[in-house]
């Protein structure tokens, strides 16, 4: 049997946060729930070393997380948080810039349509992104994330601006793509359906109190 994608034991953040023995499965879809303020968010952020913890154990691909180069984990563990950083420009110039910013060359506007796509993005690609709602803010974001074929995509609430209807579309969409181009998935929801309709293996973060 492979080796777990991530593996935490004794993982402390703060004193309220810890994560003991939560162990993220290669190849499967994985959803982190748990009620407000248990820490979910947090755990994402302890996945690409966005954060470090305080004491314990992380491990990716069977290494310390702590041992690894953070550029790299970042751009192979892409972090889609649920405050989206975008460019004051259009969609598509949003997507070149974020390309250049890893010296790629710029998508071409059929990729960027189809990817947008997936993500119900319903607005045209020349639209400044600063007219976007918080919602269609936060699906460009993933859409750009997603376009850049990470190894892992860690999404945290990535439904939470959507109907039911297009919630299901939109993470059936997200995990077909992902499944197709051996993209490992941890998405933080609270979204019973999502969780039921998806979910492959839950890991359940309780507050500590």
């Amino acid at each position: 049997m492979s080796n777990p994608l991530f593996q935490a034991s004794n993982l402390i953040y703060i004193p309220s946060l810890t994560y003991n023995d939560v162990t993220i499965q290669r190849g499967k879809i994985n959803f982190i729930v748990g009620e407000s303020g248990s820490g979910k968010s947090t755990f994402l952020k302890l996945l690409n070393e966005s954060i470090s913890p305080t004491s314990g154990e992380l491990l990716y691909n069977g290494k310390p997380i702590k041992d690894q180069d953070p550029i790299t984990l970042r751009r192979d563990v892409s972090l889609v948080s649920q405050e989206p950083f975008l460019f004051d420009e259009s969609i598509l110039d949003n997507f070149k810039h974020f390309y250049s910013l890893r010296q790629l060359p710029a998508p071409s506007s059929d990729y960027v349509n189809y990817i947008t796509d997936l993500c119900c993005v319903n607005v045209p690609l020349d639209q400044n992104a600063s007219t976007l709602s918080g919602g269609e803010r936060q699906r460009v974001y993933i859409s750009i994330f997603l376009s850049l074929c990470p190894k892992v995509i860690l999404l945290d609430e990535p439904t939470s601006a959507l109907d039911e209807k297009n919630s299901l579309k939109m993470i059936e969409n997200i995990t077909k793509f992902c499944i197709s181009k051996n993209i490992d998935i941890v998405i933080v929801s609270h979204d019973k359906n999502i969780v039921d309709e998806f979910c492959e293996n839950k890991i359940e973060i309780v507050k500590e109190v």
